[in-house]
């Protein structure tokens, strides 16, 4: 890997009764994706699992609580892009506490059918919520 840092990432995907997800626009000044639409998600803290990493960035991002022993694991994406390595762990949420709003690194919140995402949602989101919640593999792999 020649000294390339790997990133270990967590997804929450907070979904409604009527399928809708909630996505949140990265704000101007945050770390990745800023000014695109995307699921609240972070970098996973040392002392923590990957569902608290999941709940701790939904109340950072969006302000919603969420219990990190009811978050159902859906799959995870490894991905090598140029010097960028990292592996995406992605959790379901059905129930949650507080009412979503943008928070920290977000400039808005939204929901939306995961089928018809927002122009400016990252580039990967889509076919991402589909295989998520398709009930695809639970492992995808992108090397580029």
């Amino acid at each position: 890997m020649s000294g390339n840092a790997f990133h270990l990432v967590s997804w929450l995907i907070l979904r409604r009764p009527d399928g809708a997800v909630l996505l949140g626009r990265r704000a101007a000044g945050a770390s990745y994706g800023a000014g695109l639409w995307g699921l609240p998600g972070g970098h996973v803290e040392d002392t923590e699992t990957l569902a608290q990493a999941a709940a701790r960035e939904a109340y950072e991002e969006v302000g919603v609580t969420v219990d990190a022993h009811t978050l159902r694991p859906l799959g995870m994406a490894r991905y090598v892009d140029g010097e960028t390595r990292g592996a995406d762990f992605f959790f379901l949420a059905n129930d949650w506490q507080g009412h979503p709003e943008a928070v920290s690194e977000c400039s808005e919140v939204a929901w939306f059918d995961p089928s018809a995402l927002p122009p400016g949602a990252l580039p990967w989101l889509a076919a991402t919520l589909a295989h998520q919640l398709g009930g695809g593999d639970w492992l995808s792999e992108t090397l580029a």
